[in-house]
This record gives structure tokens, sequence and C-alpha cells, in this order.
């Protein structure tokens, strides 16, 4: 009983015929003949042989097992398909029904579900009544269980209607898995096919006397926390599913009673926002995010690891840019973006890239570059080649570049800069995500701020009317400022941002580093506010005036609205609300 999976006590069967083990086919390679030879020698000796269950949907790397498992004197009993796979190849075979002596059934639904098998894998080996009623019952034990389920994500995923989807969720798989993984101190539970030739070799040196309680105890318990995670992401997606297709009427219009977010590890970063915190980056594996857009599906074609930061400053970039229909640059430093310029249709992008630094240089060195359009040679050339506007001489240093498509001499062209430089490629995301955001002991939940200027209606409030030139630069700074972490402010002119102001605690101060962003420029220029003004008099308001803005837009709502008003019609200036509508960003 030391030794569970390699030989129990309890066990008092010889194979034979009357158990049907499939004939080995005659063209077998030499390895399969050696399998076949040990499984004879093990029923002609009488010693009760080891039984293996195998029952999987993803057959990769199946047939090798089997003929590993099989020269380890393994009886491999299996099911369906995964039978008739290992069968061909060779492999002595046990089919499922010869160990419950009952079909399968139901369109394959009854396969497994027997006591035969689950007694099977659930008797403890070290508790004498379950030794006993297994012998009663003329069960024998299972030392094995390998299995993967039915592809019911890749189902939905395919468009397969209601019906087929209800098909293709696992029943007898997971109940075999969950078993084996609770007993895992007598059953060795596999999941993964990555991991079958550890198993061999772990069950290799089980038979040597090589492998210790205690890493025997090890590799268990991590085979078994495989399973019980296994499963419980795939019942997260089953439930995502149905709750998305109506369940208690309402689906996916009204956050569900309890929720489960499936992720997988993608890596193991050096360190959190600062050294002193451990980090990983996973990728949610939900059926929201099958269409594998945004920075955590993106490609990686160059430069170091990404750290903790470089996502998060690569994904408010990217969804940024994103969000402009004409060929954008944006530069972003600690997430918000320092630099947003737009050409029209058929304008060289160069020009937007230029003007993305010049907005403000000092913060977009060391930033984060990120284009709505692919990224040409002799854009990646003056990516590579761009001069500081601050000095005309220092080369522009970046941590990373990302874009939805690169030519091939533009991605070969980039590499060149910087062997550290990090070049991503990702897919915009669609609209209509949601978020989560945690907070100690929970999360939050919310749609993701999917709003553009399109959408909105703005509604001039002051005596004086913008000019077309002017609501063309008020939807431009809009677009931005929702980027801008709050109290967000942003200047803008002709399709480039000429300064921002972000994460202020007071609204004023933000309307303050902006207009000194913008400089000289800032006559002439409109303005962005992400929330409405709480004062405007000698406040946000009239310094924007005073500096020679002449149009602000904001949310409106304020019990002091007209305040803004009558500072607006004063100075002459273009006062626009959103009804309501506002971009915070915390």
């Amino acid at each position: 009983l030391a030794r569970a999976p390699l030989g129990l006590a309890c066990r008092g069967r010889v194979v034979s015929e009357s158990a049907r083990v499939f004939a080995a086919r005659p063209r077998v390679c030499a390895r399969t003949a050696r399998a076949a030879a040990a499984a004879t020698t093990a029923m002609a000796s009488g010693a009760p042989a080891p039984r293996a269950l195998v029952s999987v949907f993803d057959k990769a790397g199946m047939v090798e097992l089997g003929q590993g498992l099989a020269e380890l004197g393994f009886e491999v009993v299996s099911t369906g398909g995964s039978a008739k796979a290992l069968a061909d190849a060779g492999v002595p075979v046990t089919p499922v029904e010869a160990i419950t002596e009952f079909p399968e059934m139901l369109d394959g639904r009854v396969k497994t579900l027997h006591p035969k098998v689950h007694g099977g894998i659930l008797a403890r080996r070290d508790v004498p009544g379950h030794v006993e009623a297994l012998e009663t019952h003329d069960i024998a034990p299972i030392d094995v269980v390998i299995g993967n389920l039915y592809p019911f994500k890749a189902t939905v995923a395919s468009g397969g209607d209601f019906a087929e989807c209800v098909e293709k969720i696992d029943i007898g798989g997971p109940s075999m898995l969950r078993g084996a993984a609770k007993n895992h101190a007598h059953v060795l539970v596999v999941t993964d096919p990555s991991d079958y030739s550890s198993v061999l070799e772990h069950l290799r040196g089980m038979r040597e006397g090589s492998v210790t309680p205690e890493a025997d105890s090890s590799f268990r318990r991590t085979l078994a926390w495989k399973a019980f995670q296994h499963c419980a992401s795939y019942d997260a997606v089953v439930a995502e599913w149905l709750w998305r297709e109506g369940a208690a009427g309402e689906g996916a219009l009204a956050p569900p009673p309890e929720m489960a977010v499936p992720m997988t590890l993608q890596d193991t970063l050096r360190y959190g926002e600062n050294p002193h915190q451990p980090a990983a980056f996973y990728l949610e594996s939900s059926l929201g995010e099958m269409e594998g857009t945004g920075v955590a599906a993106a490609t990686q074609h160059h430069g170091k690891e990404m750290s903790f930061n470089n996502y998060l400053d690569s994904d408010a970039a990217f969804s940024c840019v994103s969000d402009f229909t004409e060929p954008t640059c944006v530069i972003v430093k600690h997430t918000n973006p320092c630099g947003v310029a737009s050409v029209s249709q058929g304008v060289d992008l160069l020009e937007a890239y230029r003007l993305a630094v010049r907005a403000d240089p000092i913060s977009a060195f060391g930033g984060i570059v990120a284009f709505n359009c692919p990224v040409t040679e002799e854009l990646a050339k003056e990516i590579r080649e761009f001069r500081s506007p601050t000095d005309g001489e220092t080369r522009m240093f970046y941590e990373i570049v990302i874009a939805p498509e690169y030519t091939e001499d533009g991605l070969a062209t980039l590499k060149g800069k910087s062997k550290t430089l990090r070049i991503l490629e990702a897919k915009p995301r669609s609209a209509g995500g949601r978020s989560l955001r945690q907070v100690g002991g929970g999360f939050l939940m919310q749609g993701s701020d999917d709003l553009k200027p399109e959408d909105i209606e703005f509604t001039v409030v002051s005596q004086t009317q913008p000019t077309e030139e002017q609501m063309e630069d008020i939807r431009f700074a809009w677009r931005c400022v929702k980027h801008v972490k709050s109290n967000a402010i942003t200047v803008a002119k002709g399709d480039r941002l000429l300064g921002m102001g972000s994460g202020q605690p007071n609204r004023v101060n933000s309307v303050r580093i902006a207009l000194e962003k913008a400089g000289d420029e800032v006559e002439g220029s409109v303005l962005a506010s992400d929330a409405f003004f709480p004062f405007s008099w000698g406040d946000s308001v009239e310094l924007a005036c005073q500096a020679g803005v002449k149009a602000i837009v904001h949310p409106g709502g304020s019990m002091r609205d007209q305040d803004a008003i009558d500072c607006c019609d004063k100075y002459g200036v273009a006062l626009l609300t959103t009804g309501g509508i506002r971009h915070f960003r915390h």
C-alpha cells in the first residue's frame, strides 16, 4: 500500500479475455510491442496490474502516454474515441463497458457514471471499510485518471446554437477528475497533456523506489490542484454562457448574483509597481474575451520582457488611440496621454507623430507610443531617428511602441532602434465590454466607457457660437479628456493636444497645469473638462478665458452653471455642455 499506483493489496483480479482487452494491431512499433509484452506478462503472472483510466477529448500525446503506461504494466481502460485511437495505435486497451458491464447510452451522455468506475476512483486504500467494499462488489481500484473535457468554449466561439452548446457541457469528465483529485493520495489525476511525460517519469521513479514520500505527496497535490482548477475554469465559462443566454430572464443585462472569472497565468513578472511587490500577468479566458483583443492578447515582436507598469501604460495608450477614427498617434506617460495628434486620411502619419512628441517632449521621453494604423518603414525610421524638440540633438527614447499592424520593413526598421524597445501588435477592443477593479476585499464591476463624441449631443449655452473649426477641436479635446486621470483638463487646437492637467484634487489646478503646458499656443484653443466646473469667477473658467481659450466644453449640472455661462459671455467665449455626460477616470 506504500506505493498505491503500482500495486494494491486490495486487488485480486487477473485481466483475462473476458475483460475484452483490445488486441494490438498487426503493424505496431517496437515500443508498442514492449508495452503489449509487459501487459501480457502481468496478466500471465496473476499479479494485480495497476489500472489507468483514459478519457480525453484533446488526444495530443495520448498514444505515447498509453504506450508508456502499458510498458509500466498498467491495464489501460478507456472510452469511446480514446479507446479506438489507443487500439488503432496498438496499445492494449480495455473498453470501459467491459468494466461496468453496461454499454454507453443516451448518445454517449452516460459512459463512466457507474460505481465500478467511481468506486475504483474514490476508494481510500488506507481505510479497511473501503477496501472491504471494493472486494465485496468486485470493484478494482483505479490508480491513474487521465482526462480533459469537451470543448464547450470552442463550440460557443464557433457559433453553435443553444442545443449544440448544451451537448458540449461535460458531465462525466468533471465527475471523474474531481473524484480522482479528491482522492489524490491514492490516485494520480492528469488533465494537462504537457504533464504526460513527467507523470510517466514519476511512475517509473516510484517503481524503482527513487521517489520520496514527500516528493510523491507534492506531485499528487499539484496534479489535484490542476484538476480542480481545470474544472472550475470550465464551469465558470458554462455559468457565464448560461447567464448571458438569459438565465433568470435577464442575462448579460444584469450583474449575476455570483461570478467566477477564469484566468490563465501568462507570465511571472520581475515585480509589481515597485521592486518589493511580487507580481504576475494573467490572461482572462472568459467568453467575453474570446476575440483576443487589447494589450493582454498582444503579440510582442521585440524587446525586453514586459513589466507590471508596462502593461498598465500600454493599455492606457492603446485604449486612447483606439478611440480615434482618423490616423492618430498617442504618447502616454504614467497612464496619462501627454501627446495626441491626428491627421486626415491620406496625410502622412509622420506629422501626427511629430506633433504628439512636441506637445510635451519632456514627458514623452521614456513613454509609450501608440498608433491606430499600420507602422510603415518611413514611420519606423522617423521614430528611430527623431530628435527631442527640447535640444534638437537627443534621440527620443521610448519603452514601448504599440500598433494594430506593422509592415515587414517597418518592423525590421523599428527593431533597429534599440534591443530593449518593446514592440507590441494588438487588435482594438470592441465596445460593450466590462471592467473589473479590485478594492480591499472585493471587486467593482462596470460597463466599459465606450461613449465617443459622435454619441454625444453638444449644446451651446453661451451667446457666442463656436465655429466649425472650434467644434472639431471640441470633439478632439473631449475624446482626449476621457483618457486623462480626474480631475482632467485638456487644451487642444488643430487636432492636437497642446496641454493637459491630470490627477489634481481640485479642478483649478488641473486647468493651470494644462494652460501652462499649452504655453503660447493657447490663444484660439479649446478646453475640455471631464466634469462640471464648481466655480467659475476667479477660478477655472475665467482663468481659461483670460489665457486665450475660445471655446470650453464641460458636462454641466453644477448649481453654479449660470456663473460659467456669464463668465464666458463676458469674455466672448463659446461654452458647450454634454447633457451631463462625463468621463471620470480614477
